[in-house]
């Protein structure tokens, strides 16, 4: 197999953008814990739960939402149920299933939390960026994005056979609608 290495430029291009993207994550999330008592992970549960009509998800769409892990999911959503950020209620239509619920104090965490956590991605990345900037950025953003399907296509599975990544038959299992989907 020939190897079509990255040239110098794009070798710097690609490491300044990993190093952007966790600093700046990094960055935010020490903030907002310092400022709020949330990680970014319970933040990202509340924001897709707060965005959600009723302010409900079945587990499954917030499993698609945070691109998490089932496992990763069900560890998150029992600590903050424990902190009482979330409540888990049965669907009524798939017994099997159910609702992940945004709690009174869950909305009051987010709430007060978003604000900070905009400050912090302003602060700490559009601060520094010109309009223009902002647009290119942008725009590599959908280009990569638009390109990933045909990608996959042409390369393959966009991961090695592993516990994390599904395999054929997995994926031939999942359900072909989200109404019959196990939550």
């Amino acid at each position: 197999m020939t190897v079509d290495w990255l040239d110098e430029r794009e070798q710097r291009a690609w490491r300044a953008y990993l190093a952007l993207n966790a600093e700046v994550q990094r960055r935010t999330a020490r903030q907002l814990l310092r400022e709020t008592g949330l990680t970014i992970a319970e933040y990202a549960v509340l924001v897709s739960l707060s965005e959600a009509p009723g302010g409900r998800l079945r587990v499954f769409q917030l499993r698609v939402a945070a691109d998490w892990e089932k496992t990763r999911l069900t560890h998150q959503i029992t600590r903050m149920t424990a902190r009482g950020l979330v409540a888990r209620e049965p669907c009524a239509d798939d017994p099997r299933g159910a609702f992940v619920v945004l709690t009174e104090a869950g909305w009051e965490a987010v709430t007060a939390a978003a604000p900070r956590h905009v400050a912090h991605v302003r602060h700490w990345f559009f601060d520094a960026l010109r309009p223009e900037q902002v647009d290119a950025l942008m725009g590599i953003a959908d280009a990569v994005l638009d390109r990933l399907p045909e990608a996959d296509r042409t390369m393959g599975a966009p991961c090695l056979p592993s516990p994390f990544c599904p395999t054929d038959s997995d994926i031939a299992e999942m359900p072909e609608t989200a109404e019959s989907a196990d939550c």
